[in-house]
């Protein structure tokens, strides 16, 4: 399998992830405006070519969760896509593209190439197509600075097991559902130190196909553990997927004494 890595600055977000399904409302994370590509000026074919792509996205987002799309002859065509995550509606995502195309217009307003990411939707585009492509560059990394002091077992065997299940179906999804590459779940788990609730969620954009979304989504899960060990929630975000989970506060469980 062929794996492009995106030339773009590896970005490091470290913050409190309060809760998987309790943001009412989208934050920007990284706005990436790509340092190695061209740079176009404010009267040029590109600047026209990117600013339709960006409006054409903001119509698609009220009708879609991921869009891509190509405009302009050589050699001034622009590439662009964006991803919604599967499990905010339809309104979410429209207001979140809005947002994110606005801003990565303002903010990059000379580079051919950049990215955007925002906790609900990413944005990217650029004058070289990257689509079908994995990348893991530029990434986010979100995590709680609290640690989950359970047995370790959830880190070794519990969390890992969750992330590959929903790996797994994601992977076999088809591209015909309302939400191609996409599996959450939330799992009550109890264990001799108590109980908790496990919400996790995986995703690819749909214009990889099943293995590079399964080699994307593997890639995350590496850097996942690296990055994130024992947090109690973490996110991890490439332009291409995204992996993250929610542990609870213990419960103490039936027929355990404390004291």
């Amino acid at each position: 399998m062929m794996k492009i890595i995106a030339h773009f600055a590896t970005a490091l977000f470290c913050s409190l992830l309060f809760s998987l399904q309790t943001m009412s409302e989208s934050v920007q994370m990284l706005t990436d405006c790509n340092q190695l590509s061209d740079n176009f000026t404010r009267t040029s074919s590109y600047r026209s070519n990117r600013d339709s792509l960006l409006s054409t996205l903001r119509d698609r987002s009220s009708l879609e969760s991921y869009s891509n799309v190509t405009v302009g002859p050589s050699p001034n065509t622009v590439y662009g896509m964006f991803l919604c995550r599967g499990d905010i509606n339809r309104t979410s995502c429209s207001n979140c593209i809005h947002a994110a195309t606005l801003s990565v217009a303002e903010t990059c307003n000379s580079h051919k190439g950049a990215s955007i990411f925002y906790d609900e939707c990413i944005v990217q585009y650029s004058n070289v197509s990257f689509f079908t492509l994995v990348e893991d560059a530029p990434a986010i990394r979100r995590y709680s600075p609290s640690s989950y002091l359970g047995s370790s077992d959830f880190f070794n065997q519990t969390l890992p097991g969750k992330i590959y299940e929903l790996i797994l179906r994601a992977f076999s999804s088809s591209l015909s559902s309302p939400i191609p590459y996409f599996a959450e779940d939330r799992e009550h788990v109890t264990q001799l130190e108590g109980s908790y609730d496990l919400e996790a969620l995986v995703q690819c954009s749909p214009d990889l196909d099943p293995r590079n979304c399964t080699e994307c989504l593997r890639l995350a899960v590496e850097d996942f553990f690296e990055c994130c060990s024992h947090a109690r929630l973490a996110q991890i975000i490439f332009p291409k997927c995204l992996v993250m989970y929610n542990v609870s506060a213990l419960q103490p469980s039936l027929g355990v004494i404390n004291g």
